[in-house]
């Protein structure tokens, strides 16, 4: 018998991995706009977030969370990671016992500075807990180009069961079991998104991106592994293919949000325009208080931090990056 999936959160990238698993499992989307819902229903379509793109004709959407939830053999988390324990604590009177439960979040929640696994295994426990991260822009994967994501949970036999729920045509899925490394390389390169993008927007070159990139990647590596993370993770998908794919892309949000700062607009303007949320700008926040409390010296998300919460300029920021002195790339700094 198929399992039946729940998915809660009706975003760009909620509604993507709906879609793609509606085409292996009995999939309903749970979102809170009524308007959502009826298109999702009526026309396979979600305009507002996916604009042109024509879901799988056997997805169904509801407001009801109960109805979703009450049903799932299990239930996908596509909410953003400050709403995500509120959403989960909303779910929790209808799941059955020992459900999946897995997360699409890349962030960290502030105050707790807590993985989604975290939060799943704290306000759930006894469910086993993953995540579905990698270099994944919705719009893309809607077009049908190729992309790979992995699935990471600590069992392994549960996590290749969930496998061919998300495997789907060019849509490639690989498990890990490194969840530690697989949540914070996605919660991580999203500052680091915000910093290519601010070199973007402030016409930098490619000569600077790069580097950004590279040292951004020994960054979220330092601080990754000093959490638990293994190594490896931050060279395959979940690291450096996510940090390539967001750093480089004009359709991750986190990205423009950068390229908007480097243009000379003010945080508030840039938020007040978009309609999806940009993970980095609060995981700033997080990771700044995580690199303390693990004693890393991370400058590149120190720099986005004081242009994002300071009032520092982008050109001070770069500034201040370019009289960092540059020791071996072989040891850690």
């Amino acid at each position: 018998m198929k399992m039946k999936v729940g998915l809660l959160g009706g975003g760009s990238w909620g509604t993507t991995v709906a879609s793609l698993t509606a085409k292996n499992a009995e999939t309903v989307l749970w979102a809170r706009d009524e308007e959502t819902v009826n298109e999702i229903n009526n026309y396979h379509t979600n305009s507002k977030y996916l604009p042109g793109a024509l879901l799988h004709k056997s997805l169904t959407a509801t407001t009801s969370i109960e109805e979703v939830v009450s049903t799932s053999d299990v239930l996908i988390m596509g909410i953003p990671s400050q709403y995500f324990r509120s959403v989960l604590k909303e779910a929790k009177p209808f799941i059955r016992p020992w459900i999946p439960i897995i997360s699409l979040a890349k962030g960290l929640e502030l105050g707790t500075k807590m993985r989604m696994t975290q939060i799943i295994e704290e306000e759930l426990p006894g469910h086993p807990a993953g995540v579905l991260t990698g270099p994944n822009l919705a719009k893309e994967i809607h077009s049908g180009q190729a992309a790979a994501a992995v699935i990471s949970m600590v069992d392994q036999i549960i996590a290749k069961k969930l496998q061919g729920i998300f495997n789907s045509g060019v849509f490639k899925v690989y498990t890990n079991n490194d969840v530690i490394g697989c949540e914070l390389g996605g919660a991580l390169k999203n500052i680091m998104a915000i910093a290519t993008g601010m070199g973007d927007g402030a016409d930098a070159g490619d000569n600077t991106k790069a580097a950004l990139i590279t040292r951004g990647l020994s960054e979220l590596t330092r601080l990754g592994t000093a959490m638990g993370g293994k190594r490896r993770t931050f060279a395959g998908l979940a690291g450096m293919g996510d940090l390539v794919a967001t750093c480089m892309s004009s359709k991750s949000r986190n990205h423009h949000v950068g390229f908007q700062l480097g243009q000379g607009k003010s945080l508030n303007e840039i938020i007040a325009e978009m309609n999806e949320v940009a993970e980095g700008v609060k995981t700033a926040k997080a990771v700044m208080e995580l690199a303390s409390d693990y004693n890393v010296d991370m400058p590149i998300s120190r720099e986005v931090y004081k242009v994002l919460y300071e009032s520092n300029t982008v050109y001070e920021a770069f500034k201040s990056l370019i009289k960092l002195e540059s020791g071996s790339e072989q040891e850690p700094g």
